[in-house]
């Protein structure tokens, strides 16, 4: 023991610190090489598409057609002059801005009411969330339906009323707000929690003082709330508009892009251009050009977003 003492009390500083270093070496390497295969599996799952896929827009790659020659910014230029594709972003952007606005200004408000601890709000917010946590596809199928012109149950209130049955999803003028209708509900209650969690975490000190100095109800939700729920509203509404743009499950199922393609959304067109039409490349230009379209618009919102915020 005293020879250990007398080793460790005589040891040079710089040996002590080197060693360390060597350990720390060895654990990282070893953590790298515990991670290896994860590592080479994302690479080869998702890096490796994500490169062949670029490199696939720059091709007329046919499934069906032996040659794959490339052709540059054909692919883009086409897209830019479809008239399908410019349809299909108009439709994207309207369903995406309709849903995610009023499913924000709708939850906003029920989760203000809902705020109130007890059993019935509990009750209340496990009703709204429900809808998010279910499977779309089956939902969708549910919602069709719904919507059917000779037996769904729209039509069948409607008649109680005298009013004549209305063709939810055969309509070119109504069939893209059946769909939001149906997605505004599906996505209420992710929005409505994300907000509960924002309201509990205002403290009570703020609003109390603000009753103290005489604002009324509106007042407090106006000047107090809403600017502390900053935060939370940022990620509601980039997490949904973010969900929505690539909406594809429930306008498949329910429309499949029609009728007359009055509900062709830029995923739905991406769809069909790659497995109807099998030109993948296509189909990869019109992803990545949904994909550049999404990031500019949440970094244009981020960017506004922050700025407000700084004043």
């Amino acid at each position: 023991m005293a020879a250990q003492s007398v080793t460790i009390a005589g040891a040079r500083p710089g040996a002590t610190r080197w060693s360390r270093i060597r350990r720390n070496r060895q654990a990282l390497l070893f953590c790298y090489l515990a991670l290896a295969p994860v590592l080479v599996l994302f690479f080869y799952v998702r890096v490796v598409p994500i490169i062949e896929s670029v490199a696939l827009s720059f091709y007329r790659w046919d499934l069906i057609k032996p040659l794959k020659p490339f052709i540059g910014l054909r692919n883009y230029t086409d897209l830019l002059s479809d008239e399908n594709f410019r349809l299909a972003l108009e439709n994207t952007l309207i369903y995406s801005v309709a849903t995610v606005v009023v499913s924000t200004l709708l939850a906003l408000p029920l989760a203000v009411f809902l705020a109130r601890k007890g059993w019935v709000a509990a009750v209340y917010q496990t009703i709204y969330f429900l809808p998010v946590i279910t499977p779309l596809v089956p939902m969708a199928i549910a919602w069709r339906w719904i919507y059917d012109y000779n037996y769904g149950l729209f039509n069948y209130v409607l008649s109680f009323f005298g009013i004549p049955a209305v063709p939810w999803l055969t309509s070119p003028d109504i069939a893209l707000w059946a769909i939001i209708i149906m997605s505004i509900w599906k996505g209420l209650g992710y929005s409505l929690i994300l907000f509960l969690v924002g309201i509990r975490n205002i403290p009570e000190s703020y609003l109390e003082a603000a009753s103290l100095d005489g604002a009324s109800p509106w007042q407090r939700f106006w000047h107090v709330t809403l600017p502390l729920l900053r935060p939370y509203l940022l990620v509601a509404l980039l997490l949904r508009a973010i969900f929505e743009f690539r909406a594809f499950d429930n306008v498949y199922v329910m429309t499949g892009g029609g009728p007359a393609n009055a509900t062709l959304l830029l995923s739905v067109y991406t769809y069909q251009a790659s497995f109807v039409q099998f030109d993948l490349s296509l189909g990869a230009a019109a992803s990545w050009v949904m994909l550049l379209i999404a990031l500019v618009a949440c970094l244009a919102f981020v960017a506004l977003i922050g700025r407000k915020g700084t004043r």
